[in-house]
């Protein structure tokens, strides 16, 4: 089911993804999942294209209802990316789900970029019952290194569309440092986490997911899939590791 919200005016468009009626007490629960940053301009490999398909698997073999988005500026959603509107729109779409369903509760599991943004957004809203992330980055101190020339490669990817954009550059830009989710999920224990890392990931050291569990005092479920890179959700045995992890916090 294709669905619409808005995040600070912005259009996003998403999929809802319901489980078998038969699955209807599992189907108390949420899951929001949150897309990568993309790797490639649109026409090309867009991140959120198998999202909707993830959704409709989780939905089926977890029993839960799940809803997958479109970051601003990212597939078919409106606007441009910026770090505060990805965190808002995080939370925009964990209101929309309590709101069009009748979820209990609501988890959050992120790839990549998504999966950082998600452990920030848990750690500000203690409402999120639990959070997993898969090839996650525990800072983007790498994109500050030259704001202007990663602003560049955000038009490239086609996550900045407008001309214009960024009406306050400084302000952007900073928002690029002070996002970071190692200063963040602490707050997130007791709350159960599951952090998932390839031990080969060519984009994101593994070396961030320890970092990522040290900040929370270890009280996560880190796993690491020997031999797999950074595009977990094609990795059967990352979605296996989530599906395991579904299941638990549904019992």
């Amino acid at each position: 089911m294709q669905v619409e919200f808005t995040s600070g005016g912005v259009v996003l468009r998403g999929h809802l993804a319901h489980p078998h009626p038969s699955a209807a007490a599992t189907s108390k629960c949420g899951l929001v999942l949150c897309h990568g940053f993309p790797a490639e301009p649109p026409g090309q490999r867009n991140a959120p294209q198998s999202y909707p398909e993830l959704a409709d698997r989780l939905a089926a073999e977890a029993g839960w209802v799940v809803l997958s988005f479109d970051f601003p500026g990212a597939g078919a959603s409106d606007g441009d990316f910026s770090m505060s509107g990805w965190l808002a729109a995080i939370e925009a779409a964990v209101a929309y789900l309590r709101a069009a369903t009748a979820v209990e509760g609501v988890w959050l599991a992120g790839f990549g970029t998504g999966g950082s943004l998600a452990l920030c957004a848990a750690g500000e809203d203690d409402s999120v019952n639990g959070v997993a992330t898969f090839g996650s980055q525990a800072d983007f101190e790498s994109w500050t290194v030259d704001p202007r020339r990663f602003l560049e490669h955000a038009r490239h990817v086609g996550v900045v569309r407008a001309k214009e954009y960024p009406p306050d550059f400084d302000a952007w830009a900073r928002e690029l440092r002070e996002t970071r989710p190692l200063n963040l999920i602490g707050k997130i224990p007791p709350r159960p986490m599951l952090i998932v890392h390839g031990s080969e990931d060519e984009s994101v050291p593994l070396v961030d997911a320890r970092a990522l569990a040290d900040a929370a005092d270890n009280e996560v479920e880190l796993r690491v899939i020997g031999g797999a890179g950074h595009r977990l959700r094609h990795d059967p045995r990352a979605i296996a590791v989530l599906l395991g992890w579904l299941d638990r916090q549904h019992a």
